[in-house]
């Protein structure tokens, strides 16, 4: 069974490749804007911040947003997943570049972080992704986040984030936020990793996705192949760009439903259910004949 299998997305991806009216922001390092195996007519900058284009193709910076990005808009031929390779891909890079290629999860400063939400919102992103650690050092710190994910809120615009790999039971600004959609990741069996963060809020409002051994685009012109939640926050970010595709009046609550709690009872467990892309399609489309 394949990853995409396992989420129930195969379906979905036959059904669109997503619309460039569906803009998805990728909120992570720089890309590869050349890279053949991605969509590139679909890839934006966001003016502000960093250089989207990489600099340096060795760098941890360069290496996850390329692959991220691989995720979401590669071409469907390619050796990444390819959710949606229709949809528009707004760059937004918060991650300096260095020669290292260690960093599993690079992190942010929150006032950067922030800085990036409010731009990438007014660059008319609809679905954030953030596969993104956060270093929180004062309460400030949290209240310069929470803000910036109040305003995506108020603007309609869904923010899914990496629930972090510390191995850790607990949340962060980021997972305790009620309309951020938390993903954990998961194996092949869809059973949690070790290593995938888990917490109350994570199990009340997030969902699981692939994040096992997952190949994508390489920097370098070779499939890359990484684990973790930053591999899994964006099979649900794809998800939800096909969904608000093929949906577009669909409100943010609507989708967000949708994906993480359509015909699901109330959750006291720390450890979230599995993406079901297909059955949020069919919430959705269910919803819209009534």
């Amino acid at each position: 069974m394949t990853f995409l299998d396992l989420v129930r997305l195969t379906p979905l991806m036959r059904l669109t490749g997503g619309k460039a009216e569906t803009a998805i922001g990728l909120i992570d390092g720089p890309v590869v804007m050349g890279h053949p195996d991605l969509a590139t007519e679909r890839i934006r900058a966001v003016p502000g911040g960093r250089r989207s284009q990489c600099a340096e193709v060795r760098s941890a910076a360069c290496l996850h947003g390329t692959f991220v990005a691989g995720i979401l808009c590669a071409h469907r031929h390619s050796a990444a997943p390819a959710i949606c390779p229709q949809c528009t891909l707004l760059v937004r890079p918060i991650f300096a570049e260095s020669v290292s290629a260690n960093a599993v999860m690079p992190s942010a400063a929150p006032p950067e972080l922030a800085e990036a939400i409010f731009e990438t919102v007014e660059a008319g992103a609809r679905v954030l992704n953030l596969s993104v650690a956060l270093t929180l050092t004062s309460m400030s710190d949290e209240c310069t986040v929470e803000e910036s994910l109040n305003y995506a809120a108020r603007r309609g615009v869904i923010v899914v984030t990496a629930a972090g790999n510390q191995g850790a039971v607990g949340g962060s600004a980021l997972t305790r936020h009620p309309h951020v959609i938390p993903v954990a990741a998961c194996d092949r069996q869809g059973r949690p990793l070790y290593l995938s963060n888990l917490g109350r809020s994570i199990g009340q409002r997030g969902v699981l996705a692939p994040g096992a051994g997952v190949t994508s685009v390489g920097a370098d012109g070779q499939p890359l192949t990484m684990s973790g939640t930053s591999a899994a926050a964006p099979f649900v970010t794809g998800t939800i760009a096909l969904l608000w595709s093929l949906f577009p009046s669909a409100t943010a609550a609507e989708v967000r439903w949708a994906v993480t709690a359509a015909s699901k009872a109330r959750r006291t467990t720390i450890v979230p259910p599995l993406l079901d892309a297909w059955g949020a399609y069919q919430s959705l489309l269910a919803a819209n004949r009534r």
